[in-house]
């Protein structure tokens, strides 16, 4: 169960945390921290979390990063199921979180016609810039498929895994910097998940690809680090 929390609160922390500072934050008049302050925020709720809890659960907070290591061969498929359950909950409950804290502001209300509403991923029209289904899945894939790698080789056996939790952290920025024009950057079913169930009409209809494109390029990542780059004892 300890792990079970782990992944629950890590991944609550990552929604609030980087779903939050796009929403409260990004376009704040004049001061607004933009697309690069919220690839920094996406970015630091891992790092910090991957500190906090990542010795209990080994810090996925992401069905995709818990599906690509099962590919990797370092995570067991017992336990997929009750992980991703797990961070799809976190999820929700931090959208919720958000949306009572937004519901706060004097006319708020959710415009689910326009492309990143409530922080939702989309394509083609619900693309920030206009990006299409094949471009946004591809965009996904390819995104998800490198985290893989990158968190497989921080956290090898071989690796500094002191540090493992920074690189990890600065990937996930670097993927935002890269995406937020094309997707609004998922690369992270949950995440997807939980505001496109707020934000409800197209970006709900659309989230299938935001489960599909970062689960297949994870299990792409995991199989190509297991089969081409993991270092074996006898190397």
């Amino acid at each position: 169960m300890k792990k079970l929390f782990a992944e629950f609160f890590g991944t609550y922390w990552l929604v609030f945390g980087g779903c939050g500072s796009a929403l409260f934050a990004a376009g704040y008049p004049d001061l607004g921290i933009g697309f690069a302050g919220v690839a920094l925020a996406f970015g630091l709720t891992v790092l910090t979390m991957a500190y906090a809890v990542g010795h209990i659960s080994g810090g996925h907070f992401n069905p995709a990063v818990s599906i690509g290591l099962w590919a990797g061969g370092r995570f067991s498929a017992k336990e997929l199921a009750s992980y991703i359950l797990s961070q799809c909950a976190g999820a929700i409950l931090a959208a919720g979180t958000l949306f009572l804290i937004l519901s706060g502001k004097p006319g708020f209300a959710i415009d689910n016609t326009k492309a990143g509403a409530f922080a939702s991923n989309g394509f083609g029209a619900f693309s920030p810039d206009g990006y299409s289904m094949g471009a946004a899945f591809l965009a996904e894939f390819v995104l998800t498929m490198f985290f893989l790698l990158i968190i497989l080789g921080a956290t090898d056996k071989f690796a500094n895994g002191k540090v493992a939790g920074v690189a990890i952290g600065l990937a996930l920025t670097l993927i935002h910097l890269v995406s937020i024009p094309i997707t609004n950057t998922s690369v992270n079913p949950a995440r997807s998940l939980s505001q496109a169930v707020f934000a409800g009409g197209e970006p709900l209809s659309q989230v299938w690809l935001f489960w599909v494109a970062p689960i297949a390029g994870a299990l792409l990542g995991g199989y190509l680090y297991k089969t081409l780059l993991q270092k074996n004892e006898t190397e």
